[in-house]
């Protein structure tokens, strides 16, 4: 397959672009520092910036799926779903966040008194991101959130996936790799399991 990768450079994108790699996929990693991407047979890194819309579209083009790795406070969901559309590229991924998971029903992980002040206006604008994706009935989106500590560890190739609510493991801490969560991403990529939904990825 084929996917373009908005935001190549970062840690998501470096993650999912190395695993895509593995599996022998063809990658197009778009950042404004191409020279950061993952150096890897496979992987072409491209020049690019969410706010040109008409070249991001033209990149796109020809691709099997998009995934976007930006921050959301770096780009707005109406441009972004836009240039995507515009593209015609038919799957549309987005690397989400954890503060709109819910740590019991109707309460979001974002509004708890633990959340960290210094994220939360990135993880409302996630929220909204993801408000936004789910008006949208013409594109086949998934937003796949990661669990509350989102670290640089190993790929250990194990996890359990969830919907809409924060997953905890026996000890009451959440967390997930961004090994292993390129490791769900690139299953949905494959295998699509989450048509116009959000689903959630954690030890």
């Amino acid at each position: 397959m084929k996917v373009a990768i908005i935001g190549g450079s970062g840690r998501a994108g470096r993650e999912i672009s190395a695993e895509l790699a593995r599996r022998g996929h063809q990658v197009t990693a778009i950042s404004r520092h191409p020279e950061n991407a993952v150096e890897a047979e496979g992987v072409t890194a491209v020049a690019g910036d969410v706010n040109d819309t008409a070249a991001l579209a033209e990149t796109l083009r020809g691709h099997d799926a998009v995934v976007s790795a930006v921050m959301f406070s770096d780009t707005d969901p109406v441009s972004l779903v836009g240039v995507v559309r515009a593209s015609g590229v038919p799957r549309y991924l987005v690397v989400g966040g954890a503060g709109s998971l819910e740590v019991a029903p109707g309460v979001p992980l974002i509004t708890t008194p633990e959340f960290p002040e210094a994220y939360k206006a990135e993880a409302g604008k996630g929220a909204d991101f993801l408000t936004y994706l789910r008006g949208v009935d013409d594109i086949d989106w998934a937003f796949l959130s990661p669990s509350a500590y989102f670290f640089v560890g190993d790929r250990k190739g194990r996890f359990r996936l969830g919907k809409d609510a924060l997953l905890v493991d026996a000890d009451g801490n959440s967390s997930i790799s961004y090994a292993d969560y390129a490791i769900a991403l690139v299953d949905e990529i494959e295998t699509p399991q989450h048509s116009k939904a959000r689903f959630t990825v954690g030890y």
